[in-house]
């Protein structure tokens, strides 16, 4: 009889909390709404902000401070336009092998991330690389503008222009607070690590104001604060795209679903930028040892904590050879990733694997 009464007081205390467990979760689903909204004026992309927050009011706040944020860092990292009274990247450009230039703590803090990581990853990603870049850019322009037209850039012009992309000619003095291009024919280009380096910074402005449940998506870099506020989810689902699919496609067109919390997703592929010569896509990642599109894949994913290195990895993956590129993300902690071949076979890390859809994985479960 004890033993019965013992275990019937077990069953009620295992009741009662988890009617406790519950009332949390419902007080959570109550306590918090999910809200939305999306801005197009930056970075050449649509910016989604999805946040659980307290009301609509709070949310509009939040919403428009990233809003202003993401336009203050658009025309600091900005190599195509000048503004009155404001020194950026293109301002750094103009004044190569003439004088340093006196720029924003952004601007040295992406400049040094960008040549560490350059360092660490055998050189792929070279924001050094403009000299090449813009030739790209301008056939690129006149090639979606004029399809019959549209050729490809001259060997002997990518081939001089690549003799200066010497990322250690780009100096950074940060008791100054300049950068000096030592080079005056050399430029900077940051767009392969701009935009989720910006994304970083605005989520880590959002979480030391508080925000506890934040999805930021700036196109192909997302980074994910806390967990869905909801009371049901652990973790965000983040929607990989299939390169074959088209951009504006709904459920239908992603490749597989990562649940992920308090970390990073960036993509790179050739179906974001290109034009077409010859029945040929040519997209806008260029090796910097072929100083030609990138072959190996179609498209490639990381997985890491940081937005700004998943955008900079997902681009030196993709320009490395499958053997190099997944030895090089196995070396490298807290990095997963995912490669889709030109046959269309997904690749991943093992880390990557235990995140996707496709493998059983959820948001109800946590990592």
């Amino acid at each position: 009889m004890r033993q019965i009464i013992t275990w019937a007081v077990v069953g009620l205390v295992a009741l009662a909390a988890l009617a406790v467990f519950l009332r949390g979760d419902l007080r959570t689903a109550t306590k918090y709404a999910k809200y939305t909204d999306s801005f197009f004026d930056t970075f050449d992309t649509v910016i989604t902000v999805v946040a659980y927050t307290g009301s609509e009011e709070d949310f509009r706040e939040s919403f428009e401070r990233v809003h202003r944020r993401f336009q203050e860092l658009h025309r600091l990292y900005n190599i195509y336009e000048s503004y009155e009274g404001l020194n950026n990247m293109r301002t750094i450009n103009e004044n190569a092998g003439v004088r340093p230039v006196k720029v924003s703590r952004e601007i040295i803090d992406l400049i040094l991330f960008s040549k560490d990581w350059y360092a660490r990853t055998g050189g792929r990603t070279n924001i050094a690389m403009g000299a090449v870049l813009r030739i790209w850019h301008d056939y690129r322009q006149a090639g979606m503008y004029d399809p019959e037209g549209a050729e490809v850039p001259p060997v002997e012009a990518l081939a001089d222009a690549a003799l200066h992309t010497d990322i250690d000619k780009v100096i950074v003095d940060e008791d100054e607070g300049t950068v000096y291009l030592e080079d005056p024919r050399m430029s900077l280009d940051v767009g392969a690590v701009a935009k989720g380096f910006a994304t970083e910074l605005v989520a880590r402005e959002l979480e030391a104001e508080g925000m506890e449940s934040v999805l930021l998506s700036s196109g192909s870099s997302i980074r994910a604060i806390g967990k869905p506020l909801d009371g049901e989810r652990e973790r965000w689902g983040i929607g990989i795209q299939d390169p074959e699919a088209s951009i504006f496609s709904d459920e239908e067109g992603l490749l597989d679903v990562v649940f992920v919390r308090d970390a990073s997703v960036g993509s790179s592929g050739g179906y974001q930028r290109y034009y077409v010569v010859d029945e040929k896509i040519l997209h806008h990642i260029i090796d910097p040892e072929t100083l030609m599109p990138g072959e190996y894949y179609q498209a490639v994913t990381v997985k890491t904590d940081h937005a700004g290195l998943a955008d900079f990895l997902s681009t030196t993956l993709f320009l490395l050879p499958y053997d190099a590129g997944s030895a090089l993300a196995e070396s490298l902690e807290g990095v997963d990733a995912l490669w889709v071949m030109p046959d269309g076979e997904i690749r991943a890390t093992q880390g990557m694997e235990k995140i996707m859809r496709s493998k059983g994985a959820s948001g109800a479960r946590a990592e």
